[in-house]
């Protein structure tokens, strides 16, 4: 496969070259301070489904974001020369990614995550060479799926969640997933970027489960607003 991204690519590359933070989350990114990390934003492509984004389930066992689905990514290692590092790394340790495989197109504005006090920085990466992929690490990692955009973007698969604390923020139900938090997110600003999303209705909100975790701030919703941007 060519390591050209697709045509379909074009839209969304076209409007990072001017994001900013704020297209993300209403949340100010420190001048200083939190942990380095970055995630990588998977795309790749499906004979049978089109379009589509990496996304692994966390363990239900971790001590952060337990059994949240995330797209792979964590801490900056002193080795690693900068974002798209870290998350070619993480995702080899996570799921078995092979970094050759991948086309990095983008890095997307550093987001705060005060949680976890994490600033991570979104790699948008081309999958030109898609291969089988696995949980590596199953303490860590408990599933992981490529989840088409077209099922993503579907009305009937978008919907609210309300965490415990009261925080409500966008989600999507896919394959078994439940997506939410900073990755459901991050995904609704891309899918909105690229030309790819659908008029939804957010008045469907479902309650997560109690958790001891305190939930990530979603990436475009802040702590007292339903509404997604």
């Amino acid at each position: 496969m060519s390591r050209r991204p697709p045509t379909w690519i074009e839209p969304l590359l076209g409007r990072l070259g001017s994001a900013r933070p704020q297209d993300f989350t209403r949340l100010t990114t420190p001048v200083t301070g939190g942990r380095e990390s970055a995630v990588l934003v998977l795309l790749g492509e499906d004979a049978a489904t089109g379009p589509d984004v990496l996304i692994l389930q966390r363990a239900a066992n971790l001590r952060n974001h337990a059994g949240q689905p995330a797209f792979p990514g964590g801490a900056a290692d002193p080795g690693d020369p900068g974002p798209a590092a870290t998350a070619l790394r993480e995702a080899n340790e996570e799921v078995d990614l092979d970094p050759d495989s991948v086309t990095v197109l983008a890095e997307l504005p550093r987001l705060w995550i005060p949680v976890s006090e994490f600033v991570v920085t979104p790699v948008l990466g081309w999958w030109h060479e898609p291969h089988p992929v696995h949980a590596r690490q199953p303490a860590e990692v408990a599933h992981v799926a490529r989840l088409p955009v077209a099922e993503l973007v579907d009305p009937a698969n978008r919907l609210q969640v309300r965490h415990p604390s009261g925080w409500i923020g966008p989600a999507f139900a896919a394959r078994g997933m439940l997506v939410w938090g900073f990755t459901a997110g991050v995904l609704a600003a891309l899918l909105e970027m690229g030309g790819w999303s659908r008029p939804w209705s957010a008045d469907r909100v479902v309650d997560l489960p109690p958790t001891d975790a305190a939930p990530a701030p979603s990436a475009g919703i802040d702590e007292t607003t339903a509404s997604p941007t």
